[in-house]
């Protein structure tokens, strides 16, 4: 299975770059829920490469299958999306995740390293 099909899916192979992974993880993200940059750093087992990790998702070209709308700041604010901050509330809402000025609500909607790492 070629690595576009592997992260589709969500699956990780060791082949992959950074970048891929960061995908590969964001795909599992499930509707209605959303994680971190820095989460998806830490599953990745570098806490430290949030911005990395929003420099992959800024190049998504897997989107709306790998869903980069689903990815927020550390403080649940919604930030760095190429359709613009609206349309990610508007996207997350339509999914049922609570959006209050620009920020998730309910921060129990954010899945931790753990759960990615599990998916």
């Amino acid at each position: 299975m070629d690595h576009e099909a592997l992260i589709k899916k969500g699956r990780l192979d060791s082949g992959m770059t950074f970048s891929q992974r960061v995908l590969a993880l964001t795909a599992r993200i499930p509707r209605g829920r959303v994680t971190t940059y820095g989460t998806i750093a830490k599953a990745l087992g570098n806490p430290r490469a949030s911005r990395a990790v929003g420099q992959a998702l800024h190049f998504n070209p897997f989107a709306p299958a790998v869903p980069c709308h689903r990815v927020v700041g550390s403080d649940g604010k919604l930030t760095g999306f190429a359709s613009g901050i609206r349309r990610k509330a508007q996207l997350l809402k339509k999914e049922g995740v609570e959006v209050w000025d620009d920020r998730i609500a309910d921060r129990s909607q954010v899945l931790s390293a753990q759960a990615l790492r599990k998916s």
